[in-house]
């Protein structure tokens, strides 16, 4: 499908990334897929809206909550689906699972299980192409508690002294597990601590993809300008558990009501008047044998039998 306007990409890349994830939702009880699953339903409009301003030398560095960066970066669907399936035409050749996606093709420089893990690597990655003289950008995204990791502010204040192009995402889902951020954080405005060593920052409705698409287009051009590093908060919600495929208000750390409320801001909701019912039901048949024919991949595919790639294979 040729998607010539704007509007129309931004949602396209949002629909595919619910409907793959609610795909996986649906296919995780039969047990074939193994690996932890942090599902993104809720934030799709922040990679989405991200990516959409990227060009493909560009890299980004996401966090566990994956599936949803790999895919809005153009990321091979087949490769992740078989990655879930722990085979070894998975993008980690089986052994990386959900939280361990990499595509260096697209720019996905490997998604990370640890908190803030990533964040230093997307600073390295801005330090090098610097040092070469191109005008790439390097993207990170992480949750609102790797705020609280040393390693962010550390990184930050290199970032800060080195003038790197690097755009820091937080995507401020308002928990840590199950933790809310006025339990944690005597400073609930996350932007303003990379304020504090000088980072352009920003907060903004992380569930508002045209707005996700401004600011990141605005970050990307100071970025590529030689500004220095940009902060974006972006505010939004995880609307399933913080790791499974199901709801979690029973254990009552969140009001179902908190829930609702959210549902009723739904990213895909929210940018609904962007394209017309027809369009989007042409959209969801195109994406469906997309995840078909992933899926008749990756159940198809072989487990690994080794570690390490046979001599002469593609390496990782």
């Amino acid at each position: 499908m040729k998607l010539q306007s704007l509007e129309h990409r931004l949602y396209y890349r949002m629909l595919l990334l619910r409907r793959v994830e609610e795909r996986i939702v649906a296919l995780y009880p039969e047990q074939e897929i193994k690996s932890p699953t942090h599902f993104y339903i809720g934030h799709e409009a922040v990679a989405a809206g991200v990516c959409e301003v990227l060009e493909n030398e560009d890299v980004v560095f996401p966090y566990y909550r994956s599936h949803g960066w790999y895919l809005a970066k153009n990321g091979d669907l087949n490769a992740m689906m078989a990655e879930l399936y722990g085979k070894a035409t998975g993008c980690s050749k089986g052994w990386g699972g959900s939280m361990h996606l990499i595509d260096l093709k697209a720019g996905v420089m490997g998604t990370s299980a640890i908190v803030g893990g990533a964040i230093p690597h997307a600073a390295g990655a801005a330090f090098a192409m610097k040092a070469r003289g191109e005008k790439s950008v390097s993207v990170v995204a992480h949750g609102d508690g790797a705020v609280e990791e040393g390693v962010f502010h550390e990184t930050m204040n290199f970032s800060a002294l080195r003038n790197l192009p690097v755009i820091f995402i937080c995507e401020n889902n308002l928990y840590a597990v199950n933790t809310p951020i006025s339990e944690r954080q005597v400073q609930p405005d996350l932007h303003k601590y990379a304020a504090q060593y000088g980072i352009v920052s920003k907060c903004l409705d992380g569930n508002d993809i045209e707005a996700v698409y401004r600011a990141a287009s605005e970050a990307v051009a100071h970025v590529r300008g030689g500004g220095g590093p940009v902060f974006l908060e972006c505010r939004t919600y995880r609307l399933l558990e913080h790791v499974g495929p199901t709801d979690d208000t029973h254990l009552q750390y969140r009001a179902a009501l908190e829930v609702e409320e959210w549902r009723e801001r739904d990213p895909l909701v929210i940018a609904r008047h962007l394209v017309s019912d027809s369009k989007v039901a042409e959209m969801s048949r195109e994406i469906d044998e997309k995840i078909d024919k992933a899926l008749e991949f990756a159940l198809s595919s072989p487990y690994p039998t080794s570690l390490f790639p046979a001599e002469g294979a593609d390496e990782i």
